[in-house]
């Protein structure tokens, strides 16, 4: 584990969100109130937490404290706590197991699945943020089993069971939640946002019968210089010449566009031969048929 690679591509852009959602306020949290249970100082930073709780040795520490300092543990948890031991071996399968011990005790603790944060997360630093949260759950665990010493995380959610009678429920049914709205209280009723925009721009109690024969300039207007009598370019005739220039005499003649035939023309070329079906010569198939009558 020690010559695993250094992340790289999708890994790496994976790395930099989790880092970027770090919670330092938390961190700070985190370490004061190991501190105080265990006495260990960890400086400030990610790399100094992941540092410290690497070898799994303070996490030992602190679940142990925790189990001895609790008053309502499960028999389960009391069983587990002689195995609560720590190995102080530069291994990196002793450091995993180390881990491992505390994951499961803190699991036996109360802990729940949300709080325990898989073995790599801490050891090889691919999710720091997880393990604070899950430090963040055991101390919230603890001030459930009513710990003696310091406290850390949010206060525990308690349970609170609340019992009607049925005449209490029938007397639900008749009210109307506010998820559906309410009408004792303001509303916007009679309010008008803007005034109404008539086609003419203009106010309906303004218009007179003298302005029906009206064209408004919106619709266009033919009292001022317009196009009428314009035209883009002159017709191209398939001549190239005006129609007014051509004559009689022109009739009978044929333009070089439509070709020719007064010089000299391919009249009596051609390309090749005859190729015949068995491809010898006609007229050698005709002798031979001769002689056959």
């Amino acid at each position: 584990m020690a010559n695993r690679v250094h992340d790289m591509g999708m890994d790496r852009a994976q790395g930099s969100r989790l880092l970027a959602k770090y919670d330092y306020g938390a961190e700070n949290e985190v370490r004061e109130w190991i501190q105080a249970v265990t006495g260990t100082s960890i400086p400030e930073g990610p790399d100094n937490v992941y540092r410290e709780l690497k070898s799994g040795v303070v996490l030992c520490n602190l679940i142990a404290a925790l189990y001895d300092g609790s008053s309502s543990l499960s028999p389960e948890a009391q069983a587990f706590r002689p195995k609560i031991k720590s190995s102080n071996m530069d291994i990196a399968f002793k450091q995993m197991e180390n881990i491992e011990i505390y994951l499961k005790a803190a699991s036996l603790y109360g802990v729940p699945i949300t709080g325990i944060f898989p073995t790599v997360d801490l050891f090889e630093n691919r999710n720091l943020g997880a393990v604070i949260a899950g430090l963040q759950s055991l101390g919230s665990e603890a001030q459930r089993h009513e710990f003696s010493g310091a406290t850390c995380g949010p206060k525990p959610t308690v349970k609170n069971k609340r019992n009607f009678t049925m005449e209490q429920l029938k007397n639900g049914d008749s009210i109307i939640g506010l998820q559906s709205g309410t009408n004792k209280f303001a509303s916007q009723k009679g309010m008008s946002m803007g005034a109404v925009r008539h086609v003419a721009d203009i106010r309906a109690d303004e218009m007179n019968q003298d302005g029906q024969g009206v064209i408004t300039l919106q619709s266009g207007t033919n009292k001022f210089a317009s196009q009428k009598g314009m035209s883009m370019g002159s017709v191209r005739h398939v001549a190239d010449i005006r129609a007014d220039d051509m004559n009689q005499e022109g009739q009978g003649e044929i333009g070089l566009q439509a070709g020719t035939n007064k010089f000299a023309s391919q009249s009596g070329m051609s390309f090749g031969k005859g190729r015949g079906v068995s491809d010898i010569k006609i007229s050698k198939v005709t002798d031979e048929q001769d002689m056959m009558y």
